[in-house]
């Protein structure tokens, strides 16, 4: 439900979008000056003195914002002619190498090039060094290589140019690529050869399979060897990953394998970084065999794909949200492998509920791994009830003296800990303890974060930041305090209570960097931090060796949140961050703390009872109709005046009611319902399966012509969001 240009904008890498400059050019024609008002003539006269004017200049010399009128007028005139300079975005990589001229490629003139410049020692001192690289490297010599090794200052080599002894060359090259193969694959155990072939059999079945394999069952190495087979058959692989961090680890893993047939597509890298991996899969080049990337990764110019790889399948990271083409990377890429006749395996130790009931209505193969690696156990949950322990007062700030327990005895081992808090920031709410009041974002419906590193209040959702102030606003007494606690806040407490371990956040504000993930993982991997503290970016997928303990600080966030999906993301989120501990050999340990550890889904996320979470859910979704029975459409509607949003939605509200009756959900104002200055509103669809798609597409597509039509609220915005979740 999006446009074509929305869709090419996605696609494309940034610098294929042409940008042009207009430049306004003299007419030597023109001669009436006679013809022209005021404004034309202070061009015309500019034009006299410069021959070319930008149209940024036409507007310093008009002092006007808009010039456009006038430049046209003068173009009717004759007066001017226009000229569109475009400019591209890319710019190729480009490494000098240097060269003898041919002539001295002979032994003769050669020696009698040394005799001439016996007198330069500086120079006959490069013309030596450059022979010694040529005969310990036995390749082309860069520029920069020569000037290093021999010492020697630009002025010296570019004497030798200008007397035609060397010659400069360049080449252009990619700016990232790998090393060569290194390791052959891994040795699969048993119960891993029999998955594999188990998933080759289901593929003359099924295009998608689902690959359901507990943590650390060593999945990897199974996609491994598919991957092996499908470059081998001359076809390309993609390999979707939900989250950049993940694809740090990822591609050391694999580029051990596959060396530089690896290509890496995501919005770290810099834009010209993504021209060279689409230029590289549209020339069908070695290097772009295998892409590894997320979920943006799927509009990449594919020509013979052979196998598509969706890891952690069941990660809400897939789904794009903002802005359109508002897709879910998982079930684009079916739909993509549909189109290359290629095979697609969804991998989790979580599936979603979706998938998992598509596999049992025998859409998609399943295959089931319920064995660690090397027969590891899986780690021994403990549920940790904090109600109790501040009874008991047992609570050092956010830790029950269980978990400082737990963390001791891993510290003392010289064991590794990851703490997970799934929210950034040192406090969600500060409030004045005199008369309630708490600092709020002008621009949207929520309250400010505090972050201590910076001492700043920030707005998560606009960007919006100021100082802490040291009063209340509202009654300038110096009594604000802070509620609620996030990934900072658990970071500074842990340095006071183990000051001899070194602690590390991962969090959206510790990762802004291109190689923000890489330092923190790579010094985790090094054992060089003792206890990391994240949010959920620590959950998915993340492979080390000394993990032995995990401590969720409070579950109950995750519980106790307005969407239906809450339990299954609930025990999705926990089963993965304990998958974490006890990769190795030792058996894992993890704490839950929570106010309430009789919960259902705590209950089985204890006994990894994924079977019992997934029938209980389905239950709850067949009595109040919600996916995978029905397909969800979501629409938003924005605007900065919220009588004319209110009105909209009604309007909008009892149109599709006339259509889909009993279906439509709303109009409603979410939990958050002003963002950015715009008032929000949301209706929801729940279409049922045996609606025809088709029909229903053209309903509202109707229905969104006819409210635009109306000029009152032409200038809301709408937003179609099909499949939310």
């Amino acid at each position: 439900m999006c446009s074509i240009g929305e869709v090419m904008r996605a696609a494309f890498p940034t610098a294929f979008l042409l940008e042009s400059e207009t430049l306004v050019l003299k007419n030597e024609k023109f001669e009436d000056e006679t013809v022209l008002n005021d404004d034309e003539f202070l061009i015309f006269e500019a034009l006299q003195h410069q021959s070319i004017l930008k149209v940024k200049e036409i507007i310093k010399i008009l002092n006007k914002k808009n010039v456009l009128p006038v430049i046209d007028k003068l173009l009717h005139k004759g007066v001017v002619l226009l000229h569109e300079e475009i400019y591209q975005q890319y710019k190729p990589k480009l490494i000098k190498y240097v060269r003898l001229q041919k002539e001295y490629k002979n032994d003769t003139n050669l020696n009698l090039l040394l005799d001439e410049l016996s007198r330069a020692k500086k120079q006959s001192e490069v013309i030596l060094t450059y022979f010694s690289l040529q005969a310990s490297t036995q390749k082309p010599i860069k520029l920069k290589d020569l000037k290093d090794k021999s010492g020697a200052s630009s002025s010296i080599i570019n004497a030798l140019i200008n007397k035609e002894i060397f010659e400069i060359y360049s080449i252009q090259v990619d700016r990232i690529s790998f090393d060569k193969k290194i390791n052959a694959l891994k040795v699969l155990s048993e119960e891993q050869k029999i998955k594999l072939i188990e998933i080759k059999d289901l593929f003359n079945e099924h295009d998608v399979t689902l690959f359901h394999g507990v943590t650390s069952s060593g999945k990897t190495e199974i996609y491994a060897h598919l991957i092996q087979e499908v470059i081998n058959s001359g076809k390309q692989v993609l390999y979707l990953l939900p989250e950049i961090a993940l694809t740090v680890q990822i591609i050391s893993r694999l580029q051990s394998f596959f060396g530089d047939k690896i290509s890496v597509f995501h919005s770290k890298y810099s834009i010209d970084e993504r021209v060279e991996v689409w230029n590289n899969l549209l020339h069908k080049k070695t290097k772009a065999q295998i892409i590894l990337g997320a979920r943006s990764s799927v509009l990449l110019p594919y020509s013979n794909l052979g196998l598509i790889i969706v890891d952690e399948e069941h990660e809400t990271s897939f789904k794009q949200f903002d802005p359109s083409p508002r897709y879910h990377a998982r079930d684009a890429a079916i739909v993509l492998a549909n189109l290359h006749q290629a095979k697609v395996l969804l991998g989790s130790a979580t599936p979603s509920v979706e998938s998992f009931y598509n596999a049992k209505q025998n859409k998609y193969g399943y295959v089931k791994l319920d064995r660690r690696f090397g027969d590891v156990l899986l780690p021994e949950i403990e549920l940790v009830d904090i109600k109790e322990k501040h009874r008991k007062k047992r609570m050092n700030g956010h830790f029950s003296d269980r978990l400082i327990t737990m963390i001791q005895e891993a510290l003392i081992e010289k064991e590794q800990v990851i703490l997970f808090q799934n929210r950034r920031g040192f406090s969600p709410i500060v409030e004045c303890t005199t008369c309630g009041v708490a600092p709020q974002c002008p621009n949207c419906d929520v309250s400010l974060t505090f972050h201590k590193f910076k001492n700043e209040l920030r707005c998560h959702y606009c960007g919006y930041h100021r100082n802490m102030p040291k009063t209340c606003p509202a009654c300038e007494n110096p009594t604000l305090d802070t509620k609620g606690f996030g990934t900072e806040q658990i970071e500074i407490e842990l340095q006071d209570i183990f000051p001899q371990a070194k602690v590390a956040r991962m969090d959206l504000d510790t990762t802004k960097g291109k190689y923000g993930y890489q330092k923190i993982i790579s010094a985790f991997q090094s054992q060089e931090i003792d206890i990391l503290v994240g949010t959920q970016m620590l959950t998915k997928g993340l492979d080390f060796n000394n993990v032995t303990l995990v401590g969720v600080l409070n579950a109950d966030n995750l519980l106790n949140f307005p969407d239906f999906r809450a339990h299954e993301r609930s025990y999705q989120l926990m089963v993965q961050v304990s998958g974490r501990a006890g990769r190795d050999k030792k058996r894992g340990k993890v704490a839950i703390q929570t106010f309430n550890p009789y919960h259902q889904i705590l209950q089985q996320v204890t006994t990894n009872d994924y079977d019992k979470m997934y029938n209980d859910q389905l239950n709850e979704r067949y009595a109040f109709h919600y996916p995978p029975l029905v397909r969800l459409i979501k629409i938003t509607l924005k605007h900065k005046d919220f009588n004319k949003v209110n009105n909209a939605s009604d309007w909008l509200g009892k149109s599709l009611k006339n259509n889909f009756h009993e279906n439509v959900l709303g109009p409603t104002s979410p939990a958050i319902s002003r963002i950015r200055n715009l008032h929000i509103k949301t209706l929801l669809i729940k279409l049922p399966k045996k609606r025809s798609i088709k029909q229903s597409k053209q309903i509202i597509q109707n229905i969104k012509n006819s409210f635009q039509s109306i000029g009152e609220y032409r200038s809301v915005r709408f937003i179609i969001d099909v499949d939310n979740y």
